[in-house]
Parts: C-alpha cells; sequence; structure tokens
C-alpha cells in the first residue's frame, strides 16, 4: 500500500515534469517501466475486490459462528471436537495452499495475501480450539496455561512458514500468558511446566524469540523479543523494589538496572554464524538508551531512595539461572566488542565510552547503597545529573547526525527533569505556571531553530537547484 502511494505520487510527478520540460517521453517511459505505472490501477482494484472478499469471509464466519452457537448445546463432544478440528485444519490448509502460490502477472500476489490471511486465521482459530477443548473435556488448566499454549503452537508455525505476522502473534501471546501468571500465590496453581516457563522468561525470550527474529527477518519480532527480555527480568527480580533488599540480596537491583544495557548496547549481529551483515545493532541499542533515559528518570525521584529496607524474597531463586546466562552473553558480547576494535587499531566510541561508565555508576551506586551505607542524597543527585548529561549527549549527538527523533527526545528529556523537579520539591503555583511557561517557549524555539537549521535551509538549497 506505502508503495502503491509512492508509485502514484510519483507518476503525477513525473508527468508534470514532461509538461514542463524537465524530462522527455523516453524518460517518462524508463520510469513508467521501472515502476509498473500501468498496473497502479490493477493494484487498486484488486485490492478493492480483496476487500470485498475478506468482508464476505467474515459475514461468513460470523453466520456459521451463530449457527454454530445455536446448536452447541444439543450437538454432542464428538460432533463439537469433529467441527473445531475441521474448521481449523481446512483454514489452514487452504491458507497454507494459496500463500505458497508463486506471484502471478494477473494477479500481483493476491492469493499470496488471501492464504497469509488465513494462516492469521488459523492461528487465532487454534486458540479457540485449545479454550473448547479444555472446557469440553473438563481439563482443570488456567488462563495461563492456555495463553502459553497458544502462544507456543503460533510460535511453532512461525518457525516453520517464517512469517513475521504469527511470530509477533505468538510473542504477544506468550507475553499474556507470562503476564496472566505472575502473581507467586496464583503461580502455585499452575502445573509446572507453566512454572518454569513464567519463572524463566528472560532465558525462553533470548532463546527462542532472538533467533525467530533472523528467521522471519523481522525487526518488530527482535524488538518485541528484546523488550520481553527486559521486561520478564525486572519482574522476575522485582528491581522497582531496590530500595528494600539489604544485605545477602543486595547485590540483585544492581544487577537487574546494569545487565539489561549492557546487554542491549554491546549486542551484535556478527556474533551468530552465517551473519554478514548487523540487521538488529541498531534496534538493540536504540532500546538500551531507552531504557537509560526510563531509569535515570525515575531512580532521580527522591521517593525511590527513603524506602527502608524490608528484605523482600524473590519471586523466585530460579531467576539466578537466567542473570547468570546473561551475565555471561553480556560479558561476551563486551569481549567481543573490545577485541574487535584492538584487533583493527580502533578506538572505542565515545558514546560507548561514556554509556559503558553510565552503566558502571549505576551498578557502584546501587550496590554502595544497599550494602554499605545509605546514599540517598548522593543517590538523588547523581541520577539526576545522569539524566542530564544523558539528554543533553543525546541532543548534542542528534545536532551533529541531524536525527530528529533524537534531539526531540533528549529535549523531551530534559523538560521533563526541570518540571518533575519543579514538582517534587516546589509548590509554589507562582513558580509552577513560571515554569511551565518558560519550558514551553524554550521547546518552541529550540524546535524552531532545528527544523530551520537542519531541514529548511536544505529544502530551501534543493529549490534553488
Amino acid at each position: 500500500m506505502v508503495f502503491d502511494n509512492f508509485r502514484r505520487k510519483l507518476r503525477q510527478e513525473a508527468l508534470l515534469w514532461w509538461d514542463e520540460g524537465l524530462i522527455d517521453a523516453l524518460q517518462y517511459k524508463h520510469l513508467a517501466e521501472r515502476y509498473q505505472f500501468h498496473q497502479l490501477e490493477i493494484a487498486q482494484s484488486d485490492r478493492f475486490v480483496f476487500i470485498l472478499i475478506t468482508v464476505g469471509c467474515i459475514l461468513l464466519g460470523l453466520g456459521v459462528i451463530t449457527f454454530v452457537a445455536a446448536n452447541w448445546q444439543v450437538w454432542s463432544k464428538a460432533i463439537k471436537f469433529t467441527l473445531l478440528l475441521s474448521l481449523f485444519l481446512a483454514t489452514n490448509v487452504t491458507g497454507f495452499y494459496l500463500w505458497q502460490q508463486p506471484n502471478q502477472h494477473n494477479t500481483l500476489g493476491r492469493n499470496k495475501l488471501l492464504g497469509h490471511g488465513l494462516l492469521i486465521l488459523g492461528a487465532l482459530l487454534l486458540g479457540a480450539n485449545i479454550a473448547l477443548s479444555v472446557q469440553m473435556f473438563h481439563i482443570s488448566s488456567s488462563d495461563c496455561e492456555i495463553f502459553l499454549c497458544w502462544g507456543f503452537a503460533v510460535l511453532l508455525m512461525a518457525y516453520s512458514l517464517r512469517l513475521s505476522s504469527l511470530g509477533t502473534l505468538g510473542i504477544i501471546l506468550i507475553q499474556i500468558g507470562y503476564w496472566t501468571g505472575l502473581s507467586a500465590q496464583y503461580l502455585q496453581d499452575h502445573s509446572i511446566w507453566a512454572q518454569l516457563i513464567v519463572q524463566h522468561m528472560p532465558l525462553l525470550s533470548a532463546v527462542m524469540f532472538i533467533p525467530l527474529a533472523y528467521r522471519c527477518k523481522s525487526q518488530w519480532i527482535f524488538t518485541l523479543g528484546a523488550i520481553a527480555l527486559i521486561t520478564s527480568l525486572q519482574l522476575n527480580l522485582k528491581s522497582w523494589e531496590f530500595s528494600k533488599y539489604s544485605d545477602s540480596l543486595a547485590w540483585i537491583p544492581a544487577v537487574a538496572f546494569t545487565l539489561p544495557p549492557a546487554l542491549l548496547w554491546s549486542y551484535d549481529d556478527l556474533l551468530f554464524p552465517k551473519i554478514t551483515f548487523r540487521a538488529f545493532q541498531p534496534i538493540a541499542r536504540m532500546l538500551a538508551l531507552i531504557f537509560f533515559s526510563i531509569l535515570f528518570y525515575f531512580l532521580s525521584f527522591r521517593g525511590w531512595w527513603e524506602i527502608s529496607a524490608q528484605n523482600p524474597s524473590l519471586r523466585n531463586y530460579w531467576s539466578l539461572l537466567d542473570v547468570i546466562f546473561l551475565g555471561t552473553l553480556a560479558i561476551w558480547q563486551w569481549y567481543y566488542l573490545l577485541t574487535k576494535k584492538s584487533k583493527h587499531n580502533r578506538k572505542l566510541e565515545p558514546i560507548t565510552i561514556a554509556l559503558s561508565s553510565f552503566t558502571l555508576l549505576t551498578g557502584v551506586v546501587i550496590l554502595w547503597h544497599q550494602s554499605i551505607s545509605p546514599i540517598p542524597t548522593i543517590g538523588i543527585v547523581v541520577f539526576n545529573s545522569l539524566l542530564a548529561i544523558f539528554a543533553l549527549g543525546i541532543i548534542r549527538v542528534a545536532l551533529l547526525a541531524g536525527e530528529r527523533s533524537a534531539f526531540w527526545g533528549g529535549i523531551i528529556l530534559i523538560t521533563l527533569q526541570i518540571v518533575s523537579r519543579m514538582l517534587e520539591y516546589n509548590r509554589d503555583l507562582v513558580f509552577k505556571s513560571v515554569v511551565f511557561v518558560l519550558c514551553g517557549i524554550a521547546v518552541i524555539i529550540a524546535g524552531i531553530w532545528f527544523e530551520h537549521q537542519f531541514f529548511g535551509v536544505s529544502y530551501s538549497s534543493k529549490n534553488a537547484r
């Protein structure tokens, strides 16, 4: 759809260029052949037909579901199970048959899209089959177990067919099952396999989701897999209660806050065999920056440092196995990063040195606060300083590279820090109004200057040409 819009706009511009004499008929013909202008109307017609077919299939499906619901209590278990299984198999077999058909010149991949949609429908029907089978045969199973079974089955389909849509759906379903069974008290009611999956979700995310991203060549799967790894690690270690840890567990919050950025920033696609290009390293490093910004922002609040130690227990001690595995992986990645630079006589990038220093300082401050002596004032000052330095560093990198998203990210961080400190330490309404007004004016001026400096000048220069 996006490519068709590009071709349609390109055809309009090409016709305008032809009328203005910028290109001749031969050049327009070359553009038309390269971008297949003659197929634009055919593609639009096929898309309209595909939408009609989809709406018809949905209405047909609703009719079948209504008919089944009307006779559900009358039918026996054998008829119910046969009907569900037949519908599931028919949808998936038809979808797979259409999906593997080669693109024909007159269909423009219409059969492949229809097959893809049927496979997604089959994955959804799989969940309905699992839930209804559990209900029909009175199997004692929780929602967590149902979602985990459903998610891993869809994930297996994604591995087999290399479809990123199925992989994304599988990860979402597994995460729903994980969050459903996250409560420690509720977790005891699950089966042993469900308990193990919830307890070792960070390890499973690294082992199952990341390789799937390479198999499907999907940035979405890699992003979701990395987010699942980081969030499950924080939840299993209960890192948000870091001020309550003391004595023997004092190292846990330090590891929980330093291991994710160490893993993400040192990530390199070339560590995997048969991988010759860095497809996901930029995503991993972007997630590391996002993690740093969230971490520094929340640790800059005074309330986190004033909670007294209560010696809370871990959600489960088996999570330490995941910490050992991920910690070993982080050490290996950093060893590869450092030896690769030294082998080619290259220096580390300044941003890598800065972020590694931030990571070490974060671990030292939190570990000192928990195990040696409470330093709430120093912690507040350190993380407010780190947040300011981090935001200014992002703005500086954005100014050097002309990156709009990085610039606005740094501006938002600086603004959030100023507003948060003002709301936290000052209750004077007049002062608050002045701060809000000044922040708003500063953001507007900075935004206009940046857009004019990096985009307005280049645009005018192009028009001058």
